[in-house]
């Protein structure tokens, strides 16, 4: 039953909507109020829900926060420096990809807790459809600053939260993220959160223009602002060109500015300024610069393209193993056989799948990649064979191309084939078979051709024997079998920092050299998180280094070879996956993830706390 402020809310919200015609003035902003109405009609959301927002699994979580890492990377400053402003007011700050998944958070301990139990944690989803108004999903719809305070929230879950969050944008106008700061108590008035929203706006711009100095570090940048001061502290303007003169990129206020003083954004930095007078001021001190045609002047500084220093990494052959085996796959792979590649975790399983289909008959075709244990039990199913209009509630009216039609023709990657649900296991089987898929609600089964790559990590022989995995399956997919080697036991260490520097160097438009005691350090590291490991120590590297070469000093203390937590020890370990694997397959509840261990519930807490592994609802 809900509680009498949460009753007021209902009726409130209620009322407003459905009487929007006949009211004067909507007790709320028009913001707000448009949101209100979407997530009533369009999104068909309970404004009387205590339930809290959805919770990413882990390893749905920590994809996430790959695909956004070197956005991760540039923010962290910024969102512990926006922190440290606002924990004496008892705020949490969040960061979240475009999705509105949070992928970064800062809290004090003394409010964490409480902060979870509200939503305001790693891996809370809040999406306008999922989560109704809120902060984050009024950014992602408007992509201006606001602030939800208190009743402004759709849903009474969130009724005393207040949020305050800003859109950043990438150089070329895309939204990255949001940035939020919240707060589970505070003034009724909606004027006392001015500051705060102020605080989280600034932040979130000082993230955008730190990812465009990265992003454009290979062309000409004019940084401006109408005060001299803040030219290289707090530019408004950024503008990225070519050599040519084309514009490249922008950051959001110069792409506003522009719009506004010439009606669209000019292709040419030569439309925005006269190119004799840019000239004048590049590589000089703060100068004065006026628009081409327009009053007003700007203070600005010009930098050139930043120098890309030689790198003398010397190439190494691939690891004789590694070779073989991927001579050998691509043989049975074009015989039409599926290959199982197994090896530790993070040792480069797809990276070895893309490689065999990019070698195999098929490397015209799609590379479908699906990680089976990403993909949450319930969504799975119509994930991988799509299913068709109505099929079932919620389902999309235009219906859903399966990710096993989407491989017609290449190759279908299924990583983490362990974690597979017995059921769509047997279809898989009988989609092998017969080469045909049949969406759900389908009357007719469709025609497929693919051939099929699987990896897993765990031993896929023991998930038989405890009638975890199909055994016809299992001999189906384990006639060509490749066991990669873990990184510790590679001969090519240094051709891989070699391609991975190179890849980063892609990435940044920056490359980056290594010292002779940084190298040292890397190829005498034993690597428990394999190649994945070694990926992100060298983007963290790459990202903190300075003059274009990567110093010991730049290195994780644990790859330096210094003292470490012992949790970092344990992160990578071959048991603590084991334990993820059963908690999150079973939402975290420790007695069904015991008994499907087959141990107690006393000695499966005993080793998540010796593991290091951070239980929800244990702060």
């Amino acid at each position: 039953m809900l509680a009498a402020n949460s009753r007021e809310h209902v009726d409130c919200v209620s009322r407003v909507v459905r009487n929007a015609e006949r009211l004067p003035q909507a007790p709320v902003p028009s913001l707000i109020f448009d949101s209100w109405r979407r997530s009533m009609e369009q999104h068909h959301l309970d404004p009387g829900s205590l339930q809290g927002p959805r919770i990413l699994t882990e390893p749905l979580l920590k994809e996430c926060r790959e695909r956004a890492e070197l956005f991760m990377r540039i923010a962290s400053e910024q969102v512990s420096q926006l922190h440290h402003r606002v924990r004496h007011a008892d705020y949490c700050v969040m960061l979240t990809d475009a999705q509105g998944q949070t992928i970064d958070h800062r809290v004090d301990a003394a409010i964490r807790s409480d902060c979870r139990k509200a939503g305001l944690y790693l891996g809370t989803c809040w999406s306008e459809a999922e989560e109704g108004t809120c902060g984050v999903a009024t950014v992602l719809t408007s992509q201006a600053a606001v602030t939800v305070h208190k009743r402004d929230h759709f849903r009474a879950a969130f009724i005393n939260l207040t949020c305050s969050a800003a859109p950043i944008f990438d150089p070329q106008g895309n939204l990255l993220g949001v940035m939020d700061a919240s707060a589970l108590q505070s003034p009724d008035d909606r004027r006392s959160q001015h500051l705060v929203r102020q605080m989280v706006a600034q932040s979130a711009q000082a993230i955008e223009n730190a990812f465009f100095m990265h992003s454009a570090a290979r062309h000409w940048v004019l940084q401006a602002h109408s005060t001299p001061g803040y030219v290289d502290s707090q530019p408004d303007l950024l503008l990225a060109w070519d050599q040519d003169g084309r514009l490249q990129a922008l950051n959001s206020k110069a792409r506003q500015a522009l719009r506004r003083r010439f009606g669209q954004v000019p292709v040419h930095i030569g439309e925005v300024f006269d190119l004799d007078a840019l000239r004048a001021v590049t590589d000089q001190s703060v100068q004065q610069l006026q628009w081409l045609g327009e009053t007003g002047v700007l203070h600005v500084r010009v930098n050139t393209p930043r120098r890309q220093p030689a790198r003398a990494l010397p190439h190494a052959q691939v690891d004789p193993r590694v070779e073989e085996h991927l001579r050998l796959a691509v043989r049975v792979k074009d015989r039409n056989l599926p290959v199982l590649v197994q090896g530790e975790t993070g040792a480069g399983k797809e990276v070895f799948a893309r490689q065999l289909h990019a070698r195999s008959a098929r490397r015209d075709g799609p590379f479908v990649a699906v990680n089976c244990a990403a993909i949450p039990e319930n969504l799975i199913e119509s994930e991988l064979f799509g299913y068709v209009a109505g099929a079932f509630t919620g389902a999309s009216s235009k219906g859903m191309t399966g990710l096993l039609q989407q491989a017609h023709g290449g190759t279908l990657f299924l990583d983490e084939i362990g974690d597979m649900p017995l059921a769509l296991q047997t279809r898989l089987l009988r989609v092998m078979a017969e080469g045909e898929v049949a969406p759900l609600g389908a009357a007719k089964t469709r025609a497929v051709d693919i051939q099929v790559i699987c990896a897993s990590h765990r031993d896929l022989a023991a998930l038989v024997n405890d009638g975890r995995f199909r055994e016809d399956l299992y001999f189906r997919l384990g006639c060509a079998r490749v066991t990669l080697p873990p990184l510790r036991e590679r001969t090519d260490k240094l051709g891989l920092i070699n391609r991975l520097l190179e890849q980063e160097a892609r990435n940044s438009g920056i490359t980056v050299g290594i010292g002779q005691a940084a190298l040292e350090a890397l190829l005498g590291f034993a690597w428990p998180g394999n190649v994945r490991q070694l990926h992100h120590v060298l983007a963290y590297a790459c990202a903190v280094c300075e003059g274009g070469t990567i110093q010991l000093a730049d290195l994780p203390v644990e790859v330096r070879g210094e003292r470490v937590e012992a949790e970092v020890e344990h992160s990578a370990s071959p048991e603590r996956q084991v334990l993820l694997d059963a908690l999150v397959r079973h939402r975290w509840k420790p007695l069904p993830a015991a008994q499907a261990l087959g141990i107690s519930r006393a000695t499966l807490y005993r080793r998540v706390k010796q593991l290091g592994i951070d239980m929800p609802g244990k702060h």
